[in-house]
């Protein structure tokens, strides 16, 4: 039996700057970190030939082309798993909708879980590299690339994407210090409002050229928030994410709505600096940045909400358990 273990992210800073339309044209970049929230899976040999699949439902069939789950079926199809195989995915936190990633973690996590299984484990570029075949390239997602680096990688990091499908993964460089006051002040709370991803994403996709501009400066965000990072500037680096939101809201139609604006700027109103939807928008989770000593007025105005709290992550995905008999 193989468990990997792959973190959810949350995304800071260039979203929509990973799209093929716009870095085809010219660079794109984002800031992102993986969280200790993680999705699970499991894969054992069965005694028979066919093919077993848990997760919110269970399939048992005779073969790839009779899986209904799209991630798990490219998978087996990428890795030639063909039988004999059952696969379970499990999750810290409700994925569906939530805006942290879950899709590409999932992905990830099933393509290291298989190559373990096959005794040809795979860098973290491959793993990252082939996620993005599947769920770009064969399931045809309207997304970009940035969730499936951070997911294979870990860590808090500077995502570059060039014309070719270039991606260059780097650290961004925290103090110790720095970095656990960085995830004191950051909190998330869940909004409520469940949504689905590729819809919000496809109207971003189609604007991008009409938006450009806007992602142009979404990406020098993403630069000069590096620059606060490095060099322990907090507050400013949450006060640019106020900025940038107020920019991502631009991207799409369905990236906010009233609900969600009436959420965030209560969140400021009771002492937050900067904050934003989590991934696509339109729903899921609600990151914020606020000094630890307004907190407790932030979570007395978000009080119907519930918050999750969370840590740093400083690991990508990795198998956390190989017995084989």
């Amino acid at each position: 039996m193989i468990i990997s273990q792959t973190p959810l992210r949350i995304s800071f800073f260039g979203g929509g700057t990973d799209f093929k339309e716009f870095y085809d044209v010219e660079p794109g970049c984002v800031i992102s970190s993986a969280i200790d929230k993680y999705i699970f899976v499991t894969i054992k040999e069965r005694f028979d030939d066919k093919i077993r699949v848990g997760y919110t439902r269970t399939e048992l069939v005779d073969s790839i082309d009779e899986v209904e789950h799209d991630l798990v079926r490219e998978c087996l199809r990428l890795t030639g798993i063909t039988k004999r195989v059952e696969i379970n995915t499990m999750a810290d936190i409700p994925s569906q909708g939530s805006g942290l990633g879950s899709s590409s973690s999932v992905t990830v996590g099933l393509l290291h879980a298989m190559y373990a299984y096959l005794g040809t484990p795979q860098d973290h570029a491959t793993l990252a590299r082939r996620a993005c075949e599947i769920e770009i390239h064969a399931l045809k997602k309207p997304i970009g690339r940035q969730d499936q680096y951070i997911a294979a990688y870990g860590g808090q990091r500077f995502i570059s994407f060039c014309n070719g499908d270039d991606v260059k993964v780097e650290s961004v460089t925290i103090d110790p210090r720095v970095a656990r006051r960085l995830n004191q002040n950051l909190m998330l709370f869940y909004t409520n409002v469940a949504r689905k991803a590729e819809s919000v994403l496809a109207e971003q996709r189609q604007n991008i050229e009409a938006r450009r501009d806007i992602l142009r400066e979404m990406k020098r965000m993403a630069m000069v928030a590096r620059g606060c990072l490095e060099q322990g500037e907090l507050d400013e680096f949450g006060a640019l994410m106020h900025d940038a939101w107020l920019l991502k809201k631009q991207l799409a139609s369905k990236i906010s709505n009233s609900q969600i604006d009436d959420l965030y700027n209560t969140a400021l109103r009771a002492g937050a600096l900067g904050g934003k939807i989590t991934g696509a928008g339109g729903g899921g989770f609600l990151m914020l940045y606020c000094p630890r000593h307004k907190q407790d007025g932030v979570r007395d105005a978000l009080h119907h909400l519930s918050e999750l709290p969370f840590h740093l992550e400083r690991d990508g995905t990795k198998v956390i358990f190989n017995y084989r008999r």
